[in-house]
């Protein structure tokens, strides 16, 4: 991989530099000796077969610091019980088994949870001290997620506000304005927030993922084909596909999955984007009924519902011919992602398009592990930053199918007269006479 600070790769072209021009001619100069190179390439790979997009805590990041939000973060928490330094010992033990580096506070909820489980078999006591710690630092961890939501939704300013739900918008439309025809762009996030969502709602686009129902949607196992069709007038038995439908797969759970015992169901509850943290609908014991997984380390974890069917739907979807997975904000940490994506890549037709802020240990020792004809590369704090992304970088597709049709018309006119000269005559219809 190249070692300057900005860097693209897209098929035979690349490029990079340390310092990007402080004047904004010379910039714009960079940006479009770039862009001839990757937007173009993007429109073709975004024309695949199977599109999907992989969604990680950088997404709401980048999201957060347009609306000039604070963000969710992920350091280690301290839970104040005897059981501490294990439990960090532990995490850190499967971060490093999954080459993340350090821990991070889902590794310490994954600890603290298998500890959790074996309390329970010799000490009730020591069992219930540790769950009301785990329970009073997953709250917490809830309302930062909560918080974010709402600093998104309120932003530092009107106009960051604005900026940031468009900017939204715009990077969702570019993955999903796909002909109806095609396959349904397919979206995966390890997140646990409901961005994509809220995103979806501005842009317009209809999810289609695994609930069912209108009150309390049930997580099913059995809807995976479903989609949106409709009749157009004066038409029978020709059904359409609607436009700006995408799918949508949360594989570590979400905010408002609740998990009832009862039933032994997973339900979505209506909490509203940036609810208060004293909402009724968010539990004060998270650890009984909130369906957030952390980082699974064990194949064996994968297994568990619905981790099986949420793991399931990202293989089918990526490990096929013709195949093409984009990854935003995603930092190659999570083993058992990666380990979808190496499978994929074993297929010659697949390609992978990774856009980062830059190239740590966790991405290079995936990328030597592919071969660079598949990968696509936009590595650094310019190919990154949101904005300049979407400004510059990504496809329009509305775009792209109105001058297609403008090229198509041109062909098919008369070239344009020099001046001075009459207009060229068309050519006349064949003639009908019989003679």
């Amino acid at each position: 991989m190249d070692k300057k600070k900005h860097f693209y790769r897209m098929g035979n072209h690349s490029g990079g530099w340390d310092d990007l021009p402080a004047d904004s001619d010379e910039l714009d100069v960079l940006i479009n000796s770039a862009r001839k190179h990757i937007e173009p390439w993007l429109s073709a790979v975004f024309q695949a077969e199977h599109l999907n997009l992989l969604l990680g805590s950088g997404f709401t990041t980048a999201v957060s610091y347009i609306a000039g939000a604070p963000s969710t973060g992920m350091a280690k928490v301290a839970f104040g019980t005897t059981y501490d330094a294990a439990i960090d010992t532990h995490a850190q033990a499967g971060a490093t088994a999954m080459k993340r580096g350090a821990a991070n506070i889902e590794d310490q909820f994954r600890s603290a949870l298998a500890l959790l489980d074996g309390l329970g078999v010799i000490d009730a006591g020591a069992e219930k001290t540790l769950k009301n710690a785990i329970d009073t630092q997953m709250s917490t961890f809830l309302t930062s997620l909560l918080m974010t939501e709402s600093g998104i939704v309120a932003g530092k300013d009107p106009a960051s506000k604005e900026a940031a739900q468009g900017i939204l918008q715009s990077f969702l439309l570019s993955f999903a304005s796909r002909a109806a025809s095609r396959e349904r762009l397919h979206v995966f996030t390890t997140n646990y927030d409901r961005l994509i969502e809220h995103g979806s709602d501005f842009a317009g686009l209809r999810i289609i993922d695994r609930f069912v129902g209108a009150l309390n949607p049930v997580f099913r196992a059995s809807r995976v084909e479903v989609d949106i069709h409709y009749n157009p007038p004066g038409i029978r038995g020709e059904p359409r596909f609607m436009e700006g439908v995408i799918r949508l797969t949360k594989l570590h759970g979400s905010l408002d999955w609740f998990f009832d015992k009862a039933e032994r169901r997973i339900y979505r509850k209506g909490i509203p984007f940036g609810a208060p943290a004293d909402h009724t609908d968010i539990p004060k014991k998270p650890v009984d009924t909130v369906m957030i997984y952390p980082n699974p380390a064990k194949d064996v974890e994968t297994t568990h519902y619905p981790y099986a069917e949420l793991f399931r739907d990202f293989a089918a979807a990526a490990c096929r011919p013709n195949a093409v997975v984009v990854t935003y904000g995603y930092g190659f940490g999570d083993d058992h992602v990666n380990r979808v994506l190496l499978d994929m890549l074993t297929i010659p037709s697949t390609h992978l398009v990774v856009m980062a802020y830059a190239t740590d240990d966790r991405l290079k020792a995936f990328i030597e592990k592919t071969r660079e004809a598949q990968i696509s590369l936009l590595i650094g704090p310019h190919f990154a930053d949101l904005q300049t992304l979407v400004d510059n970088y990504l496809p329009k597709p509305a775009l792209d199918y109105i001058s297609g049709r403008m090229t198509e018309l041109l062909k098919h006119r008369p070239v344009d007269p020099r001046p001075g000269e009459p207009p060229a005559a068309l050519p006349l219809p064949p003639s009908t006479d019989p003679a």
